[in-house]
């Protein structure tokens, strides 16, 4: 694996600093939080542990909710890449990938379907829920990035597809971080106790 640019290890925490992010090699100094573009969330500030109800933990587990700036003039698309930044191998795990979003500030809302979405690490459609092991912290790594083509992807597209069609073409980008340590699942153990 390539080291992480300088320019993206000082936005990310230690054990965030995963060298195959789609931003490592989409983004660069200049695009990074280009004219005040920014990524949050009314769930969790960047950095704070993601709730469980956004995880594996919880039987109803969605999505976060997810909210950006308006991003550089001339955006014609936003593109939503959610990855876990603690994964070995060069490619860190992606749990989303949406596109199809407006050049214009905006927001996803908790659980919400996006317009489009590819292919997450286990092959579906949707918010891969972060489950790590009882007792591990990973990091994930929520990165938007601005447009200046619309793309012209098919849903269900792969993380390789996304990125091959976002080089080169874009022009804003902005990251937000939270980590998750993996608990024990209290429920599976009330479960089993039941049927003794």
């Amino acid at each position: 694996m390539s080291d992480l640019p300088s320019w993206l290890t000082s936005q990310l925490p230690a054990g965030a600093r995963h060298p195959g992010l789609a931003i490592a090699s989409l983004g660069d100094a200049r695009s990074l939080g280009r004219g005040g573009f920014s990524l949050s969330s009314p769930a969790f500030d960047s950095g704070e542990e993601l709730d469980p109800c956004f995880t594996a933990k919880e039987e109803d587990a969605v999505a976060p909710p997810l909210e950006w700036t308006a991003p550089p003039p001339g955006a014609q698309e936003l593109i939503v890449v959610v990855e876990d930044a603690t994964s070995s191998g060069d490619e860190p795990q992606c749990h989303w990938l949406v596109w199809g979003l407006a050049g214009q500030r905006g927001k996803l809302l908790e659980g919400e379907v996006p317009p489009r979405t590819g292919k997450n690490a286990h092959g579906n459609s949707e918010w891969l829920l972060p489950d790590p092991p009882e007792g591990e912290t990973r990091h994930y790594v929520f990165q938007i990035f601005a447009t200046d083509l619309p793309l012209t992807l098919m849903p269900g597209a792969s993380r390789a597809d996304l990125i091959q069609s976002l080089a080169g073409n874009v022009m804003g980008c902005a990251i937000l971080t939270a980590p998750f340590t993996g608990t024990a699942d209290d429920e599976e153990g009330w479960d089993d106790e039941d049927f003794e």
